[in-house]
Order: C-alpha cells, then structure tokens, then sequence
C-alpha cells in the first residue's frame, strides 16, 4: 500500500511529537512500506553507495520491470544466509533480517536478455514479513540513524581516524581513487555513520562481518567496527605492497643485468674480444674438420650447409636445424680409428681373466685376431653368442674390445619396433636425430669400435617398419661400407666396425639376418665350472662391493654347491651371484649390528640361516624308473633339462591314446609316430603281447604348465610306451634323447652339450644319442664326458636292446 501526497497532513506547529510525525509522513511518501526483495549472495550494500547490478532473464528482471513502472522506483536487498543459496528458490528464513533499499537509476537491457541496472542505495531497511512468496514482495520498516547535532569528542576522533585510514588506503590502493577523493571531498563529519558504511564498503571483509556492520544501528558502535575492519584492510595493503615491491625489485634487478650483458657483449664485439654465436658456432665446426679426415663427398655437403648458415638469422628456426645437421656430420669421427692391437698372449691373458672355461669361444676370439694381424685388421666379421642367460654373453664382447684395444659400446634392441632407431629419422620431423649407429660412433669417437647388439632376437615389427630388415644392411659387409643414414643423408663407412650380436634362441632371428653371421654357442656351465667361477670371479668381486674383507667372510666348496644345487640351477651364473650377494648383505649387516672378532664361514650346514630352505631339491622325480616311465634330455632357452614321460593304460572299449603336459604341435606328431611304430613293431618287440587291447593308454609329460615341444622326445615315448607293454621297467640311470622315424630310424638333435650338462646335474650315467651327433660329442671337453657310458645309435633296435638290457652286477 503506498501514501498519496493528499493523504499527508502537516501538523501547524513545531512541537517535537508533531516533528515526528512529519518526518514518517515524509518516508511513506518516498519509500513504500512494501518492496520487492532482491537477494544477494556475495555481499551486502550499504547506505550512500551507487552501483551496477547484473539481472539475468528470469523472476527477478520480471520483477524490475514491475519495479520500474512505479513512481518510487525502490527495491529491497537482503543478503542470504548462505553463500551458495539458489536465489530463485530463496525463502523468507534464508535471508538475514536488516538490508537497504535501494531506488533505480538506469536499467541498460543486454543483448542476450537480462539488463545490467544501476541502483542507488539510500537507507537500512527491515524485514517484517512476506506478502506474497511468488516474487518475495514483503512488509518492511526503514532505520534511519539518529541525526547528531554535537559530535562527541570520540565520535570525532573515531571520524578523524576512518579518514586517515582511507587516504593511507589510497596510497597503496589506487582502485577507488576518484570514488575516495570525491567522497573525502564532501564529507562531513557530523555524519559519521555514513562515514562508516562507505569505508566498510571499502573494504575486502567478509560477507558475515560487513552484515555484522549493516546490523549495527548504533553508530559508536558502528564507527568502531568499521574502523577495525579498515586497519585489518591496511596491514594487508601494506603485505601486498611489499610483496609487489620485492617481485619488482627481482625483475627490475634481472631486466638490468640482461641490459648489462647485452651492452657488455655489443662492446666486446665492437673491440673484438667476443665473437657472435654464428661465428662460434661455424669456428666450432672448422676445428672439429681439422683433425678428422673427411670424404670429399661428405666435405662437399658440409661446405654447402656451412655457406647457408652464414646467411641464416641466428633467431630463425631453420638456423636450429642448419646448426644441428652440421653439428651432427662434423662430430661424427671420419677418418679416426683406434689403433688395434694384435698381441695374441695378451688377448689370451685378458680372456683368461674375464671368464672361465669357453675354450671353443676363446679359440674362436684368437683366430680373429690371428686373422687381423696378417689382414691389418678385424674387419667383415659378425659374431653372433647364443646362449642362456647368465652365461657372460656381454662381458666376452667387452672383453674382445679390451683385447683388440678398441673402444666399446653396447645398446639393446630388445623390443624396438622402429627402423629410424637404426637407421635415423629423416630431417624433415621435428626432433630428428641419427640412428643408433651414428650415435655409436659419436659416442666412442672411433670408425673402428666394437659395438654389441643385445638381444636381437627379441625384436619387434610395428606400422613403423622392421628393423630386423634395417639391420641387415648394418650386419652385412658388402653393403655396410656404404651405410647411408636417414638424418645425415651421406654415405657412412662401418666395415672398420666389428659387430658382436647376442641373442638368447636362434629361431625368432630372420634367416635373412642369420646367414650374415657367424654364430657361436655359449652352453650352460657344469656344476665343477659354476664352482670355479664362484670362487675365482663371483666371491671376491661382490665381496669387494659389500665392503668385506677376505679376513670377514669365507665359503666352503660344500657351501657352494649347495647353492649350485639348491638355489641356482640355471644353466648361467646369474642366481648363483645373486644369491652370493644375499649372503653377503647378510653377513655386512651382522658385522655392522654386533662387530665381532674372528671370520665369519659359511658352510653347508649354516647356508639355510642366509637363504632359508633349498628351491630345488632333486631334477629326478624316481631313483628308479617305475615301469611306464622313460627319462629324456631336453633343451630349453635356460639350457638342458630332463624330461620324464609317463605312461599308463586303463580298461577302454577302444584302444587308442591321450597325451597331457602342454605339448606342442611337434611333440603330438612325435608321440603319434611313437604309438604308430610300437603298433607296426609289435611282432618284433612285443614277444608275444597283444598291444594294448581294451585299453586306453594315456601319456603324460610332466611340468604341465611348462609349455614343450620338438621332436627329440621321440625315442623317449617310444620306450615308456615298450615298458609299459612289456610289463619291465627300463634300465636303471639311462637318459635319451633322438627323433625317431616311422621306420625306425634316429636323427639327430640339437643342444647336445646343454643336453649332456642336464644329465650329469640328474646323475645320469647311461646316455643315448643319435650316431650323427657324434662329431658334436668328440668336440666337448673331456671333463663333460667323464664317467658318462654313452651310446649312438641310428636304428630303434639299439635303443631297444640298450634300455631293456639289466644293468650288470
């Protein structure tokens, strides 16, 4: 309901009743006692001040045009109880009680709906309730501040200290200045409750503590809130000024010395004493060319990139690549070599040193160097060393680079799928750099290093390329002479390189990359050998790395091989050192906990107390083969093995057989030529018995989750299934190994000598192999074949009469 001016009847005299009466007809006619409310999240107004309000399409700019139409053109502004209330969802309750009414001076409409209004906020305002919830129209009454007619002296003094605040606020806070310096202007102290509200407006204080300051209606009290909350705002002026200043004084300080240095290098080059990073870099590059003899073709290239840096802006981004390629052609060593050394006692000597055994792969390294002293070099040759883990694949290359006084790098290409890694990425791609063998050689600083390729059968394909394909111009003589690399795009002499290529299995290698080298195996080590290389190379090394001294800590041999043959059966060394250097820990931490005089001796009896209880405990599942079990020799990627297979027959209406243990596809064609030769043989081996009527015979390998194939296991399940037939258990210690035929005949096998180590680590003393692998037996050392009764055959029937015949009293 609003007052009409008719409705308003001034009073004749000035009586103080009547002055009151006149001041409220007054109000009712400015400010209705009905408004609509407009909440507010962020923070409250306060009396005096004028700003821009932000009003998105919806209830509330709905509620400004209603506004707007008014002759008082007044709205209410009450702050929410909760920062993150939803104001279109707002209820009497979520508002705090005392706000300001505020009347519209401008409504500016926005383009993409909505207005931005300009309010201006005239008095305190109160509550009362809510008329009509729909657009939150509500009752209020108006708080006016008492007028003063004589300041009290702390009133003024309160005043005199809110300005002085203020203006020391200006100074280190310019934002509002032309809003302070209109308002300190026109201020007039005998109104210092509006002083208050403006410099709490001011302020950065909480939404809670600028409400606490809109409920004060005392203005004492007011005055001294508001004076605190503009100290708190000065102190932290005063900590942001002196932020700002020491970031400024930083950066002033870091923008004079670059000025400094710059006008330090413009001086130096005027007199001379400093050079441009262009002539730097291009001096750079004629020094390297000094000392290296370069090919005229690749001088040729250098000089036509050396003329287009010249002319090239330093801060250009072609100037980079320009700089890179030259760095790259003029680093790489041309015509530098290491200058060999063909001393056969030395190599003989440092081979000695490094590892033990090997004599086939020592005699190999010395007719190369036998071959280099007539030809003046070790050149044309690719030495591939397959072999197991552990048996000292990387350390005989190191040891031949040592021995031919070459320098020696080593980089695995295990699990590379991209030709660029061999043979570098083209110039055109960002971050192109040379391929692994260019890097080699600026590494080494030689054309005539020895460089190791590491597990090169573990290399992949992808979308990128092969580079099993890319190695075979790296790997080839008549083509590496003239390698050309993608990045540095001139032709690249590595015949002078002597290439050492390792490799775990043969099988996954191309053929293509096989036939270019020359391939020497490394087979596991027996356990006289692993005892010797422990005691020789393994135990001192790793003592000397734990700190110990030989007076701290010694083995018995018993102790050792117990390791041997409890914990490191493997056919390298590895574990074995492995497990040393567990011990070792163990004894470096016991001397260091409780220092105690006297050597520390580890000996069979004392070696579970480090290692705990044996892994292995026997490669023999019988002592004596039961009737049905054979004992074959197999080779894996970890060496020799046996290989046990079982056979059994149980009542059936069909006599066929099942094979178990996760046997490949060679190993179900062996056991299938197996069972077809002992059925076409039974008249001859069979004496008489019918071959397995009614029975079904099942043949099982064990190991079942060791995945196994080949068919060197065909002898092996011929004779377990003999065995079985004939009811009699095979000759007692005997081990075989041979691929058989449907007619009876033995082929040979590979892996002879992993074969034969796995036997003498079973103690099997009774071996079969194939005749044709005999050559390969009267090359192994006489040490492997001591004590060993070995027989090759090349038909069944010798196998038959040596595994069925009774071991002699």
């Amino acid at each position: 309901m609003f007052l009409e001016n008719d409705d308003v009847v001034l009073p004749e005299d000035d009586s103080p009743e009547d002055m009151k009466l006149e001041s409220r007809a007054l109000t009712n006619l400015l400010y209705p006692d009905q408004l609509y409310i407009l909440p507010l999240n962020r923070r409250p107004f306060f009396p005096g001040m004028a700003a821009p309000v932000l009003i998105e399409p919806g209830a509330y700019y709905e509620v400004l045009k209603t506004v707007s139409k008014t002759d008082h053109k007044c709205l209410a502004l009450f702050l929410t109880k909760e920062e993150d209330a939803n104001i279109y969802k707002i209820e009497a309750d979520d508002l705090y009680k005392v706000g300001v009414v505020a009347r519209i001076l401008r409504i500016i409409p926005m383009e993409q709906g909505g207005a931005q209004v300009i309010l201006n906020m005239e008095k305190r305002v109160i509550l009362d309730s809510v008329i009509k919830n729909k657009y939150l129209l509500a009752k209020v009454h108006y708080q006016e501040d008492k007028q003063v007619l004589q300041l009290s002296r702390e009133v003024k003094a309160y005043s005199i200290s809110i300005i002085t605040t203020i203006k020391e606020l200006l100074k280190l806070n310019p934002l509002f200045k032309e809003e302070l310096q209109i308002f300190l202007g026109h201020s007039d102290f005998t109104q210092p409750g509006r002083l208050a509200d403006f410099g709490v407006a001011l302020t950065t204080a909480t939404r809670g503590e600028l409400q606490d300051v809109l409920e004060t209606f005392d203005v004492e009290k007011r005055i001294d809130k508001a004076l605190v909350l503009l100290k708190k705002e000065l102190d932290l002026s005063k900590l942001q000024s002196t932020i700002n200043q020491r970031i400024e004084a930083t950066i002033s300080k870091s923008q004079r010395e670059f000025f400094l240095r710059e006008q330090l290098k413009a001086i130096k080059k005027e007199l001379g004493l400093e050079k441009d990073d262009k002539s730097v870099d291009i001096e750079k590059f004629e020094e390297r060319l000094k000392v290296r003899q370069v090919p005229d073709d690749v001088m040729k290239v250098i000089r036509e990139e050396m003329e287009k840096l010249s002319v090239l802006e330093v801060q250009s981004a072609e100037y980079g690549v320009c700089r890179n390629y030259l760095d790259w052609l003029t680093i790489v060593p041309w015509g530098m070599n290491s200058k060999e050394t063909h001393d056969l006692r030395r190599a003989e000597k440092i081979l000695e040193e490094d590892h033990y055994g090997l004599k086939d792969i020592k005699e190999r390294i010395l007719e190369f160097i036998s071959v280099g002293k007539l030809t003046g070099g070790v050149k044309g040759s690719i030495i591939c060393l397959v072999g197991p883990p552990g048996v000292g694949k990387t350390s005989i290359g190191k040891s031949i680079a040592r021995a031919l006084n070459r320098t020696f790098y080593r980089f695995s290409v295990g699990g590379m799928r991209d030709e660029a890694e061999i043979k570098g990425h083209r110039r055109t791609y960002i971050g192109a750099m040379p391929g692994k063998m260019i890097q080699a050689l600026k590494s080494t600083q030689m054309m005539n290093p020895v460089i190791m390729l590491d597990e090169v059968d573990k290399m992949g394909a992808s979308y990128h390329g092969d580079p099993a394909s890319a190695l075979l111009e790296v790997l080839d003589p008549e083509q590496n002479k003239d390698f050309l690399d993608h990045y540095l795009d001139v032709r690249c002499d590595l015949s002078n390189v002597l290439f050492i290529v390792t490799a775990n299995i043969l099988d996954t290698i191309p053929d293509p990359l096989k036939d270019r080298m020359e391939i020497l195996r490394l087979s596991g080590y027996i356990q006289a050998e692993k005892l010797a290389i422990a005691k020789k190379y393994l135990l001192p090394r790793n003592r000397k790395a734990m700190g110990l001294k030989q007076t701290d800590i010694s083995f018995t041999d018993g102790a050792i091989n117990a390791i041997i043959n409890g914990y490191a059966r493997e056919a390298g060394v590895r574990t074995l050192e492995n497990n040393i250097k567990k011990i070792l820990r163990k004894v470096a931490f016991k001397l260091v906990k409780s220092p105690k005089k006297g050597k520390i001796v580890v000996s069979e009896e004392t070696l579970s107390s480090y290692l705990g209880k044996p892994i292995f405990t026997s490669d023999r599942y019988y002592d004596e083969n039961p009737i049905g079990v054979a004992t074959g020799l197999a080779w894996t990627q970890l060496g020799g093995a046996t290989l046990y297979i079982e056979v059994v027959k149980y009542p059936s209406e069909k006599t066929e057989f099942k094979l178990t243990g996760q046997a490949g596809d060679v190993m179900k064609e062996s056991a299938q030529i197996a069972w077809t030769f002992v059925q076409s043989n039974i008249g001859k081996f069979g004496h008489g018995s019918p071959f397995f009527e009614k029975s079904q015979i099942h043949i099982h390998i064990p190991e079942g989750a060791t995945p196994k194939d080949g068919p060197s296991a065909g002898i092996t399940m011929a004779t377990a299934l003999l065995s079985l037939l004939l009811n009699v258990p095979i000759r007692k210690n005997l081990g075989m190994t041979g691929e058989l035929t449907l007619t009876g005949r033995v082929l040979p096998i590979g892996g002879l000598k992993e074969k034969l180590i796995a036997a003498r680590r079973s103690k099997l003393e009774v071996l079969i192999f194939p005749k044709e692998n005999q050559r390969d037996y009267d090359e192994l050392p006489v040490y492997l074949k001591k004590g060993l009764e070995v027989h090759f055959v090349d038909t069944y029937d010798k196998v038959y009469n040596i595994a069925f015949k009774r071991p002699r009293a």
